[in-house]
């Protein structure tokens, strides 16, 4: 089994990267230089034909035409090491084959929220004066004590897949908008600087790449 993920300095692939080094999934890493094109090469748009960033290449999985399994976007790429790599939903985690579903469905639902609802809210300036402060108080009641995103009747699963799309968001706030006041929300202050305090964390965003 080899996964190697391409990304680019400042990407979505931080979060699929967080997440291995979190987990100890072995990878191999690929940074391609956006700036000089090389996401546009042929080489890369035969895994992505959208040449966008990440992109994983999986040859413990096989595609329909029997080549090695390659994923794009960036909640795709989480979902599938979460399920096949990071043992979050088996059924012995988490205690019979119903609750795993669950547990799976609730975690596809945080990460599509974080890509689609949550990236919006932070990146597109109209959503963020609108949708922004509703969006972080309902995250800062979830957010209390340090929960999980995905506590629940197996028991609080600790740093999870949830945990991960959703944090790496509110973690792009002092980097790219620190202009935010975000005293009113004390849980994701807190949760920032718990997510900056990780050390594989610090791995992967030590450069901010």
């Amino acid at each position: 089994m080899a996964l190697t993920l391409y990304g680019g300095a400042r990407s979505r692939a931080s979060m699929p990267r967080w997440y291995m080094e979190e987990k100890g999934i072995p990878y191999s890493w690929r940074q391609l230089d956006m700036e000089g094109g090389e996401h546009r090469d042929e080489a890369f748009t035969a895994i992505n034909p959208f040449a966008k960033v990440p992109a994983l290449v999986d040859d413990g999985f096989k595609a329909p035409g029997g080549e090695p399994l390659q994923l794009f976007e960036s909640g795709a790429i989480l979902l599938h090491l979460a399920e096949h790599y990071g043992a979050e939903f088996s059924s012995e985690t988490c205690g019979g084959t119903a609750t795993a579903a669950a547990r799976r469905a609730l975690a596809s639902q945080w990460v599509l929220f974080a890509n689609a609802t949550l990236a919006v809210a932070l990146f597109v300036p109209a959503n963020r004066d609108k949708e922004f402060p509703r969006l972080m108080s309902v995250l800062d009641t979830l957010l209390a004590g340090g929960r999980s995103l995905l506590a629940g009747p197996w028991g609080d699963p600790g740093w999870s897949v949830a945990d991960c799309a959703v944090n790496a968001y509110l973690a792009y706030l002092p980097i790219f908008f620190p202009q935010i006041d975000l005293s009113p929300y004390p849980n994701v202050q807190a949760t920032i600087s718990a997510t900056g305090a990780r050390t594989a964390y610090q791995r992967v965003m030590g450069g901010r790449g």
